[in-house]
């Protein structure tokens, strides 16, 4: 039979009293006995969405995310920090649709936020376009100017050299942005011309 010897009393800070035989490790005991209680235990940091050690090298296909690594983009206007991911290839010649009509999709940096809002507008044959899935993801959109640009300046080399890409950006009711990355030239083009479309989406951390 246990004599008091034998015990080691505990009051948590809740008030609870324990009697601890003393051949169990103490600190184990103690450790399991506030977690059930609800008493808060040091955690470790959150685990981010993507972890650095899988990160593939800028230009590299990323296994999983549907494209090719096109940098890391520092959170800006409400958008957190994130990767651009560039779909493997160009989903075609296209129109960017809407001639002689005001959009709303007006930034020169959020691309997400212009395709949405092209494709509420309808008749955007671009952006529609750029509506492709891979790897399970389904979040590619038409890119920015500010976007294209940053292709450029990351990962030139994964686009045609040749040719001109439309941004989701417009520049009037008859004009939208538009790029080439043999030099990285931005210029705007009429909304009817048929031009290269480069899906894009986004991974966060």
């Amino acid at each position: 039979m246990s004599t008091k010897r034998d015990m080691i009393k505990i009051e948590t800070p809740e008030g609870i009293k324990l009697s601890v035989p003393a051949h169990v490790v103490v600190t184990t005991f103690i450790s399991a006995a506030l977690a059930q209680i609800g008493t808060p235990q040091p955690t470790a940091a959150p685990a981010q969405t993507l972890s650095t050690q899988s990160t593939p090298a800028v230009g590299e296909y990323w296994p999983g995310q549907g494209g090719i690594n096109g940098g890391w983009v520092a959170a800006h206007d409400g958008v957190p920090a994130h990767y651009l991911i560039w779909a493997t290839k160009d989903a075609g010649k296209h129109k960017w649709g809407g001639y002689e009509k005001e959009s709303k999709a007006t930034s020169k940096r959020d691309g997400l936020a212009n395709t949405k809002a092209l494709l509420a507008e309808g008749d955007h044959p671009a952006v529609l376009a750029a509506a492709i899935r891979a790897d399970g993801h389904y979040d590619f959109y038409l890119p920015a100017a500010a976007e294209l640009y940053h292709g450029w300046l990351n990962v030139p080399q994964i686009f045609a050299q040749d040719r001109w890409y439309w941004s989701s950006s417009q520049r009037s009711a008859n004009h939208a942005f538009i790029m080439t990355f043999d030099v990285g030239t931005q210029l705007i083009s009429a909304k009817y011309d048929e031009l290269s479309v480069r899906p894009v989406r986004r991974a966060f951390i």
